[in-house]
Parts: C-alpha cells; structure tokens; sequence
C-alpha cells in the first residue's frame, strides 16, 4: 500500500469488505442497524477533525503546471493533485461560511458575500481568508478583519 493510505482508511475499507457498511438507495446502513444518510457527512468531518488535531499548521500551497515534458500518467497525476487541493480549498470555504453564518446569525449567502468583500478588499485568496475564519472558532488569539469578527451595528 502507499504511503498515503492511513489506518483509519484500512479499517473502513475492511468494514466495507466485510459488509459492515453498506450503501443503500437511500443512504448508509452499518451492520444490520438503520440507515445512516450523513454517515459520509460525518466521516468527512471526523478526517477534518483529525487532520486539525494532528496538525501540520501550514498552509497547503495549490500544484503549479505540469511541465511540458511530463508524461501522460505525469500529467494526469498532476491534474488529480490539482483537483484534491481544490476540493479541500472548497471545503475550507464552506466551512467558514457555516462559522460566519452561525456567528452572525445570516444566511450562507451573505456569509461567503462578505468572506468574498473582505478578502477582496485586502488582496486575499478567499480560500486563505477562510482558513483563518476556521482557525477562529478554536483559536481566540486568531485575529480576523472587523467586518468578519464583529457584527455589523453591534458598535
């Protein structure tokens, strides 16, 4: 196996091996109980949570091009790197939209309107800007924009 294949993937592909979990037209069912449908919602979140808690804090940075001598299987290896950073990028951002929502009492919507102001107005990837909104709702010492910490008329 790779190096990238961690236990906790090992333990789950053998449950799923041994039809501990099974997928379902209408969700997930663990072992002979009811079916689960956030069972993959929670699992995400428990590798989000994991990989928080074992933390490398630094910040992972997006793959460039493929070189133009690379080779298909190169190319094609660089292309899936690219589209995983994506996705995590994706998910950072939605979370700090939940963390904005909840905080500020406000829709998803106005929440990512105005993570999007913000970094735009400071020159920021949005995805950046969204790690740290993150990193605020464990880390009080995490300093934000106003416009993302403090409600607007609650001055």
């Amino acid at each position: 196996m790779g190096d990238d294949v961690s236990s906790h993937d090992i333990a789950v592909a053998d449950a799923v091996d041994a039809g501990v979990v099974r997928r379902t037209p209408t969700g997930w069912r663990v072992g002979d109980g009811h079916e689960l449908p956030d069972l993959v919602s929670a699992m995400v979140l428990a590798d989000l949570l994991t990989a928080e808690a074992g933390g490398d804090r630094r910040r992972p940075q997006a793959p460039g091009r493929a070189p133009e001598d690379a080779s298909e299987v190169e190319r094609l290896r660089h292309t899936v790197a690219q589209l995983e950073h994506a996705l995590h990028s994706r998910v950072v951002v939605e979370q700090a939209i939940g963390v904005l929502a909840e905080r500020h009492t406000m829709p998803p919507r106005e929440a990512f309107e105005r993570l999007r102001s913000s970094a735009r107005s400071r020159g920021r990837k949005v995805a950046d800007l969204a790690r740290d909104v993150v990193e605020s709702s464990t880390s009080p010492l995490t300093v934000l924009p106003d416009e993302l910490s403090v409600s607007p008329g609650s001055n």
